[in-house]
């Protein structure tokens, strides 16, 4: 029998948890890397089918590295009402604890949370236990992204819940100890699927785009599918309370924002990688299980990063791209966050590819493996934007096993690796929680 894509290769799930101690290391672990490395990705249970890759169940996979040590590593499924069998839609409506928590991870005010973008919260300990949904006292009544954004000043987290029905789209903002006092509903006319936004100084930058929700797909994987119909626009959200303001685009398809900030005069700058219809859709069916080597062609080219300049002065928009090579996963010095950066790292291929958003440079690291999302982690003491380490799981397509890679992210160079007991699949995003 044939498998899916999303089941086979680098995709192909673990059956199993596991611990294991002491780890191999090369090279020297910079010292102020203490803390643990923990990430997210899709990890169906032995002989279930999710129907899609984004669909799988959440497995966290933790690298824990102490004073140049890598003490363990462990990976634990995120222990959802859905891995026990529960049904997000049932009888009483959407059931908000029925997801699989595989998308990302997060820590704010002392809380850490694996999040997927169609239900709530799921809180873990800082040993991947879980601890259970998290509703903020019973404030939050939508579904939470999984792309949260902490302002880098104030130390609030802000994001946002779409749904199937009516409010399609709400806005929601914590404190920075951790207590959601803001939800704020957007006008949008129907069900999409919002997979990131982002934030400037004064302003949440929205992305409505022409993936939409079919009710006539439920039950087949993700009931998501493109809608020329439906437009293109980027919308300008003060943050302070006002009307949202939208600027038409060309129809496009983003999954991951890199930054946006504005200038003096009010103009926003936002830097994404942004899909063709010809790459979205080749991915989407990909990325299903289809068996279509012509949706595979479709979506190798199909994504690159992208720029959009929104002048409120005048309403208009300029779209430019940054470069061609097919790119994801963009990150940057999160201090740096919807206040102007001028680096952003992301994967592609076998490489790690860093951009110079400013002189338009890029650098590649080629790995001769598979890596995923770079995290960006600032050196102790840092001055400059790019003065700290990126980390990366790294997987050799022989499946000879997976490194959690740490590289120096000012010139990509090596300065160690941790030999990880097992090949980790390919998954989402990861984050560094300092000790």
């Amino acid at each position: 029998m044939n498998l899916p894509d999303y089941l086979t290769g680098l995709k192909a799930p673990v059956p199993d948890e596991i611990d294991a101690v002491d780890l191999a290391v090369t090279g020297t672990l910079p010292p102020e890397l203490t803390g643990r490395y923990f990430r997210n990705g899709p990890n169906p249970l032995p002989g279930r089918d999710p129907g899609h890759w984004f669909a799988g169940a959440g497995m966290l996979h933790g690298v824990r590295l102490r004073d140049g040590r890598a003490e363990w590593y462990r990976n634990r499924w995120v222990r959802t009402r859905e891995l026990d069998g529960a049904p997000f839609v049932g009888p009483e409506g959407v059931d908000l604890t029925a997801t699989p928590a595989n998308t990302s991870v997060i820590r704010h005010a002392g809380r850490i949370f694996a999040l997927v973008e169609t239900g709530l919260p799921y809180e873990m300990t800082p040993e991947l236990d879980t601890v259970g949904p998290y509703d903020f006292g019973g404030r939050l009544t939508t579904a939470m992204t999984a792309h949260p954004k902490t302002d880098p000043v104030t130390g609030e987290l802000h994001f946002f819940g779409y749904g199937f029905g009516p409010p399609y789209l709400t806005y929601h903002r914590l404190s920075a100890a951790g207590e959601l006092v803001e939800s704020r509903v957007v006008d949008v006319p129907g069900p999409t699927m919002i997979h990131d936004f982002t934030i400037t100084e004064h302003h949440v930058i929205w992305l409505d785009l022409p993936v939409v929700f079919d009710r006539e797909l439920l039950g087949s994987g993700m009931p998501y599918r493109w809608d020329d119909a439906y437009g293109a626009r980027l919308g300008v959200m003060p943050r302070d309370g006002g009307e949202t303001r939208w600027y038409p685009i060309d129809p496009c398809y983003v999954f991951h924002v890199g930054n946006a900030s504005e200038d003096a005069q009010g103009r926003i700058t936002l830097d994404a990688v942004r899909y063709t219809r010809a790459g979205f859709t080749g991915l989407w069916r990909s990325i299903g299980g289809t068996p279509d080597p012509a949706a595979a062609a479709a979506a190798s080219g199909g994504a690159s990063l992208y720029r959009w300049t929104l002048d409120p002065a005048t309403g208009a928009v300029k779209e430019e791209p940054l470069d061609d090579r097919d790119v994801e996963f963009p990150t940057l010095n999160d201090d740096r966050l919807g206040r102007g950066s001028r680096f952003l790292y992301t994967v592609i291929g076998d490489a790690i590819v860093k951009y110079d958003t400013r002189d338009g440079g890029a650098r590649v690291r080629d790995l001769g493996k598979s890596p995923g999302e770079a995290v960006f982690v600032p050196a102790a003491d840092a001055r400059a934007e790019d003065a700290g380490w990126l980390l990366s799981i790294v997987t050799d397509r022989a499946g000879d096993g997976s490194e959690l890679l740490v590289l120096d992210a000012a010139e990509l160079e090596f300065a160690a690796s941790v030999r990880l007991p097992r090949r980790v699949p390919a998954g989402f995003h990861g984050n560094w929680l300092t000790d």
